[in-house]
Protein backbone atom coordinates (compact mmCIF):
# COMPACT_ATOMS: atom_id res chain seq x y z
CA UNK A 1 0.00 0.00 0.00
CA UNK A 2 1.76 3.30 -1.27
CA UNK A 3 0.43 6.68 0.25
CA UNK A 4 0.81 9.70 -2.13
CA UNK A 5 1.37 12.86 -0.05
CA UNK A 6 1.32 16.17 -2.57
CA UNK A 7 4.09 17.52 -2.70
CA UNK A 8 3.44 21.29 -2.53
CA UNK A 9 5.62 24.96 -2.05
CA UNK A 10 6.91 24.77 1.62
CA UNK A 11 5.78 28.08 3.17
CA UNK A 12 8.14 30.00 6.12
CA UNK A 13 5.29 31.80 7.31
CA UNK A 14 4.22 29.21 9.75
CA UNK A 15 6.54 28.74 12.43
CA UNK A 16 8.61 31.75 11.71
CA UNK A 17 12.06 31.08 13.53
CA UNK A 18 14.04 33.15 15.85
CA UNK A 19 11.29 35.85 17.16
CA UNK A 20 11.17 36.66 20.65
CA UNK A 21 8.57 35.05 23.38
CA UNK A 22 5.91 36.75 23.65
CA UNK A 23 5.26 39.25 27.08
CA UNK A 24 2.27 41.02 27.88
CA UNK A 25 2.62 44.39 29.48
CA UNK A 26 4.22 44.70 32.70
CA UNK A 27 1.39 45.94 35.03
CA UNK A 28 -1.04 43.43 33.86
CA UNK A 29 1.00 40.84 33.70
CA UNK A 30 1.85 41.31 37.72
CA UNK A 31 -1.17 42.18 38.86
CA UNK A 32 -2.21 38.54 37.26
CA UNK A 33 0.31 36.81 38.35
CA UNK A 34 0.50 38.16 41.76
CA UNK A 35 -2.94 35.91 42.70
CA UNK A 36 -1.53 33.16 40.28
CA UNK A 37 -2.71 30.34 40.92
CA UNK A 38 -6.41 31.42 42.59
CA UNK A 39 -8.75 28.90 43.70
CA UNK A 40 -9.43 27.80 40.49
CA UNK A 41 -8.13 24.83 38.52
CA UNK A 42 -4.99 24.33 35.72
CA UNK A 43 -5.97 22.42 32.85
CA UNK A 44 -3.22 21.03 30.96
CA UNK A 45 -3.90 19.63 27.53
CA UNK A 46 -2.30 16.59 26.01
CA UNK A 47 -2.53 16.02 22.27
CA UNK A 48 -2.41 11.96 22.32
CA UNK A 49 -4.91 9.58 23.95
CA UNK A 50 -4.88 8.48 27.37
CA UNK A 51 -2.42 5.60 28.36
CA UNK A 52 0.64 6.74 25.99
CA UNK A 53 4.24 8.08 27.33
CA UNK A 54 3.04 11.89 27.05
CA UNK A 55 0.19 11.20 28.81
CA UNK A 56 1.54 9.15 31.52
CA UNK A 57 4.37 11.81 31.73
CA UNK A 58 1.85 14.93 31.85
CA UNK A 59 -0.56 13.14 34.89
CA UNK A 60 2.73 12.60 36.73
CA UNK A 61 4.06 16.32 36.64
CA UNK A 62 0.47 17.39 36.83
CA UNK A 63 0.30 15.34 40.32
CA UNK A 64 3.25 17.57 41.06
CA UNK A 65 2.33 20.63 40.54
CA UNK A 66 -0.95 19.88 42.18
CA UNK A 67 0.77 19.55 45.34
CA UNK A 68 3.63 22.45 45.17
CA UNK A 69 0.97 24.63 43.66
CA UNK A 70 -1.64 23.91 46.26
CA UNK A 71 -4.35 23.96 42.93
CA UNK A 72 -6.11 21.53 41.11
CA UNK A 73 -3.98 20.30 37.69
CA UNK A 74 -6.15 18.43 35.50
CA UNK A 75 -5.04 16.36 32.47
CA UNK A 76 -7.57 16.88 29.11
CA UNK A 77 -6.45 14.60 26.48
CA UNK A 78 -7.50 15.84 22.94
CA UNK A 79 -5.80 13.09 20.29
CA UNK A 80 -6.08 13.36 16.33
CA UNK A 81 -5.38 15.59 13.55
CA UNK A 82 -1.54 15.49 14.46
CA UNK A 83 -1.73 17.32 17.44
CA UNK A 84 -3.41 20.24 15.96
CA UNK A 85 -6.71 20.26 18.10
CA UNK A 86 -5.04 20.35 21.27
CA UNK A 87 -2.35 22.77 19.90
CA UNK A 88 -4.95 24.85 18.68
CA UNK A 89 -7.16 24.32 21.76
CA UNK A 90 -4.25 25.96 23.87
CA UNK A 91 -3.44 28.43 21.65
CA UNK A 92 -7.16 30.12 21.74
CA UNK A 93 -7.16 29.53 25.59
CA UNK A 94 -6.81 32.42 27.77
CA UNK A 95 -3.26 33.84 28.47
CA UNK A 96 -3.69 33.36 32.36
CA UNK A 97 -1.79 30.34 33.72
CA UNK A 98 -4.71 28.09 33.81
CA UNK A 99 -4.60 26.73 30.51
CA UNK A 100 -1.10 24.64 29.66
CA UNK A 101 -0.54 22.42 26.80
CA UNK A 102 1.96 19.16 26.49
CA UNK A 103 3.91 20.53 23.02
CA UNK A 104 6.10 17.99 21.69
CA UNK A 105 8.46 17.22 18.49
CA UNK A 106 5.23 17.01 16.31
CA UNK A 107 3.15 19.84 17.23
CA UNK A 108 5.65 22.39 17.73
CA UNK A 109 8.24 21.19 14.96
CA UNK A 110 7.10 18.45 12.29
CA UNK A 111 3.89 19.91 11.65
CA UNK A 112 5.43 23.46 10.84
CA UNK A 113 5.90 22.40 7.11
CA UNK A 114 4.02 19.20 7.06
CA UNK A 115 0.45 20.43 7.72
CA UNK A 116 -0.04 23.45 4.83
CA UNK A 117 -3.46 24.93 6.83
CA UNK A 118 -1.79 25.21 10.40
CA UNK A 119 -4.83 26.56 13.00
CA UNK A 120 -1.94 27.59 15.09
CA UNK A 121 1.13 29.06 14.73
CA UNK A 122 3.85 27.58 17.37
CA UNK A 123 6.07 30.13 17.32
CA UNK A 124 3.39 33.45 17.41
CA UNK A 125 0.67 31.51 19.56
CA UNK A 126 2.39 29.79 22.24
CA UNK A 127 5.22 30.27 24.78
CA UNK A 128 7.52 27.39 25.58
CA UNK A 129 7.88 26.74 29.35
CA UNK A 130 10.31 24.18 30.19
CA UNK A 131 11.58 20.96 28.27
CA UNK A 132 10.55 17.74 30.25
CA UNK A 133 12.14 14.79 27.95
CA UNK A 134 13.25 13.18 25.51
CA UNK A 135 12.93 9.43 23.92
CA UNK A 136 14.54 7.48 21.21
CA UNK A 137 12.35 5.60 18.83
CA UNK A 138 13.86 1.67 17.92
CA UNK A 139 13.68 -0.11 14.78
CA UNK A 140 12.02 -3.08 14.95
CA UNK A 141 10.66 -6.45 12.61
CA UNK A 142 8.15 -8.87 13.05
CA UNK A 143 9.24 -12.66 14.53
CA UNK A 144 10.35 -14.49 11.07
CA UNK A 145 11.49 -11.54 9.10
CA UNK A 146 14.77 -12.48 7.30
CA UNK A 147 16.93 -9.49 8.92
CA UNK A 148 19.32 -9.78 12.57
CA UNK A 149 20.85 -5.99 11.39
CA UNK A 150 20.14 -2.88 9.79
CA UNK A 151 22.60 -4.07 7.16
CA UNK A 152 20.33 -7.21 6.60
CA UNK A 153 16.92 -5.19 6.20
CA UNK A 154 19.16 -2.92 3.86
CA UNK A 155 19.94 -5.83 1.81
CA UNK A 156 17.06 -7.22 1.39
CA UNK A 157 15.21 -4.52 0.75
CA UNK A 158 17.46 -3.50 -2.28
CA UNK A 159 17.39 -7.24 -3.59
CA UNK A 160 13.34 -6.46 -3.84
CA UNK A 161 12.19 -2.94 -4.47
CA UNK A 162 8.88 -2.45 -2.82
CA UNK A 163 8.24 -5.92 -1.30
CA UNK A 164 8.13 -4.92 2.34
CA UNK A 165 5.74 -2.72 4.25
CA UNK A 166 6.52 -0.17 6.91
CA UNK A 167 4.19 0.57 9.37
CA UNK A 168 3.99 4.01 10.97
CA UNK A 169 1.72 5.78 13.99
CA UNK A 170 0.09 8.25 10.75
CA UNK A 171 1.51 10.03 8.36
CA UNK A 172 3.71 12.92 9.88
CA UNK A 173 4.21 11.17 13.18
CA UNK A 174 8.10 10.52 14.03
CA UNK A 175 7.62 6.56 13.43
CA UNK A 176 6.67 7.63 9.34
CA UNK A 177 9.76 10.15 9.04
CA UNK A 178 12.11 7.54 10.68
CA UNK A 179 11.56 5.75 7.81
CA UNK A 180 11.82 8.43 5.09
CA UNK A 181 15.32 9.16 6.20
CA UNK A 182 16.04 4.93 5.78
CA UNK A 183 15.11 5.47 2.64
CA UNK A 184 17.10 8.49 1.31
CA UNK A 185 20.14 7.68 3.93
CA UNK A 186 20.20 3.91 2.39
CA UNK A 187 18.84 4.21 -0.95
CA UNK A 188 16.21 1.68 -0.34
CA UNK A 189 12.06 1.24 -1.23
CA UNK A 190 9.35 -0.16 0.50
CA UNK A 191 5.69 0.30 1.14
CA UNK A 192 4.64 2.77 4.23
CA UNK A 193 1.67 1.76 5.87
CA UNK A 194 0.27 4.78 8.17
CA UNK A 195 -1.98 3.66 10.70
CA UNK A 196 -4.17 6.09 13.18
CA UNK A 197 -1.89 5.20 15.91
CA UNK A 198 1.27 3.59 16.93
CA UNK A 199 -0.43 0.70 18.90
CA UNK A 200 -2.40 -0.52 15.96
CA UNK A 201 0.89 -0.42 13.99
CA UNK A 202 2.27 -2.58 17.02
CA UNK A 203 -0.37 -4.62 16.80
CA UNK A 204 -0.10 -6.09 13.28
CA UNK A 205 3.38 -5.87 13.39
CA UNK A 206 3.11 -8.92 16.17
CA UNK A 207 0.90 -10.51 14.00
CA UNK A 208 3.07 -10.15 10.99
CA UNK A 209 0.88 -8.29 8.74
CA UNK A 210 3.81 -5.29 8.43
CA UNK A 211 7.51 -6.19 8.33
CA UNK A 212 8.88 -3.43 10.46
CA UNK A 213 8.54 -0.18 12.20
CA UNK A 214 9.96 2.75 13.67
CA UNK A 215 8.45 3.64 17.63
CA UNK A 216 8.86 5.12 20.52
CA UNK A 217 11.27 2.99 22.55
CA UNK A 218 8.85 3.26 25.79
CA UNK A 219 6.04 2.11 23.49
CA UNK A 220 7.85 -0.80 22.03
CA UNK A 221 9.77 -1.72 25.44
CA UNK A 222 7.55 -4.68 26.51
CA UNK A 223 6.96 -6.31 23.32
CA UNK A 224 10.71 -6.47 22.84
CA UNK A 225 11.28 -7.89 25.98
CA UNK A 226 8.27 -10.14 25.68
CA UNK A 227 10.34 -11.38 22.24
CA UNK A 228 6.96 -10.55 20.28
CA UNK A 229 9.25 -7.89 17.75
CA UNK A 230 12.88 -7.77 17.27
CA UNK A 231 15.12 -4.76 17.81
CA UNK A 232 17.57 -3.57 15.13
CA UNK A 233 18.73 -0.42 16.18
CA UNK A 234 17.94 2.66 18.19
CA UNK A 235 17.51 6.35 17.01
CA UNK A 236 19.18 8.11 18.93
CA UNK A 237 23.43 9.23 18.89
CA UNK A 238 24.11 7.00 21.99
CA UNK A 239 22.47 3.71 23.07
CA UNK A 240 19.97 3.36 25.66
CA UNK A 241 20.31 1.96 29.14
CA UNK A 242 17.11 -0.18 28.20
CA UNK A 243 18.72 -1.94 25.31
CA UNK A 244 22.38 -1.69 25.78
CA UNK A 245 23.09 -4.92 23.24
CA UNK A 246 21.23 -2.72 20.71
CA UNK A 247 23.39 -0.20 18.32
CA UNK A 248 22.44 3.02 17.18
CA UNK A 249 21.61 3.40 13.33
CA UNK A 250 24.78 5.42 12.93
CA UNK A 251 26.77 2.04 15.12
CA UNK A 252 24.64 -0.18 12.00
CA UNK A 253 25.72 1.67 8.82
CA UNK A 254 23.36 4.50 8.84
CA UNK A 255 25.67 7.71 9.11
CA UNK A 256 24.15 10.80 10.44
CA UNK A 257 20.89 9.11 11.35
CA UNK A 258 19.18 10.16 14.58
CA UNK A 259 15.96 10.86 15.47
CA UNK A 260 14.98 12.14 19.08
CA UNK A 261 11.06 12.38 19.96
CA UNK A 262 10.88 15.18 22.81
CA UNK A 263 7.72 17.10 24.60
CA UNK A 264 7.65 19.93 27.03
CA UNK A 265 5.31 22.57 28.72
CA UNK A 266 3.81 25.17 26.38
CA UNK A 267 1.23 28.07 27.35
CA UNK A 268 -0.53 30.66 25.69
CA UNK A 269 1.30 33.65 24.15
CA UNK A 270 0.35 36.16 26.69
CA UNK A 271 0.75 34.32 29.58
CA UNK A 272 2.55 36.64 32.40
CA UNK A 273 6.29 35.80 32.55
CA UNK A 274 6.30 35.58 36.33
CA UNK A 275 3.82 32.50 35.84
CA UNK A 276 6.35 31.45 33.54
CA UNK A 277 9.08 31.39 35.27
CA UNK A 278 7.24 30.05 38.40
CA UNK A 279 5.77 26.89 36.65
CA UNK A 280 9.41 26.49 35.18
CA UNK A 281 10.79 26.30 38.50
CA UNK A 282 8.53 23.90 39.83
CA UNK A 283 8.92 21.51 36.30
CA UNK A 284 12.80 21.86 36.99
CA UNK A 285 12.59 20.49 40.06
CA UNK A 286 10.69 17.86 39.74
CA UNK A 287 12.66 16.60 36.69
CA UNK A 288 16.26 16.66 38.65
CA UNK A 289 14.75 14.70 41.85
CA UNK A 290 16.19 11.48 41.21
CA UNK A 291 12.94 9.79 41.72
CA UNK A 292 11.92 11.42 38.66
CA UNK A 293 14.81 10.46 36.89
CA UNK A 294 14.77 7.00 37.83
CA UNK A 295 11.27 6.68 37.10
CA UNK A 296 11.90 8.13 33.37
CA UNK A 297 15.10 5.85 32.70
CA UNK A 298 13.09 3.06 33.11
CA UNK A 299 11.09 3.09 30.19
CA UNK A 300 13.75 4.85 28.03
CA UNK A 301 13.36 8.41 28.84
CA UNK A 302 15.79 11.34 29.30
CA UNK A 303 15.00 14.16 32.10
CA UNK A 304 15.89 17.30 30.36
CA UNK A 305 14.89 20.55 32.05
CA UNK A 306 15.78 23.97 31.20
CA UNK A 307 14.99 27.69 31.34
CA UNK A 308 12.27 28.70 28.54
CA UNK A 309 14.94 30.37 26.42
CA UNK A 310 16.51 26.98 26.17
CA UNK A 311 13.32 25.39 25.19
CA UNK A 312 12.42 28.01 22.68
CA UNK A 313 16.26 27.73 20.82
CA UNK A 314 15.83 23.55 21.15
CA UNK A 315 12.43 23.78 19.09
CA UNK A 316 13.67 26.77 16.78
CA UNK A 317 16.64 24.16 15.37
CA UNK A 318 14.11 21.06 15.38
CA UNK A 319 11.85 23.12 13.02
CA UNK A 320 14.96 23.47 10.63
CA UNK A 321 15.89 19.54 10.80
CA UNK A 322 12.50 18.53 10.03
CA UNK A 323 11.63 21.68 7.40
CA UNK A 324 14.91 19.84 5.50
CA UNK A 325 13.41 16.19 5.94
CA UNK A 326 10.14 16.48 4.85
CA UNK A 327 11.57 18.88 2.05
CA UNK A 328 13.42 15.92 0.81
CA UNK A 329 11.03 13.76 1.51
CA UNK A 330 8.28 15.68 -0.87
CA UNK A 331 5.63 14.74 1.73
CA UNK A 332 2.79 17.93 3.23
CA UNK A 333 -0.73 17.31 4.60
CA UNK A 334 -3.49 19.34 3.55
Amino acid sequence: MTIFLHRRRFLSTTCALGSAIALPAALTSNALAADWPAAQPIKLIVPSAAGGTPDQTSRKLANYLQDKLKQSVTVENRPGALGTIAMQAVATAKPDGYTLGFGNIVTMAINCSLVRKMPYNPDKDLVPVAVLSQVPNVLVVRQGFPATSVRDLVIAAKSQPGRFNMGSGGNGTTSHLSGEILKDKAGISFNHIPYKGAPQAQTDLVGGQIDFMFDNLPSMLSAIQAGRVRPLAVTSKRRSAMLPNVPTMEEAGIAGFEVVAWGGIVAPAGTPRPVILRLNREINNWLQAPATKAEMAQVGQVALGGTPEFFKTHIDSEVKKWGDVIRNAGVQLD
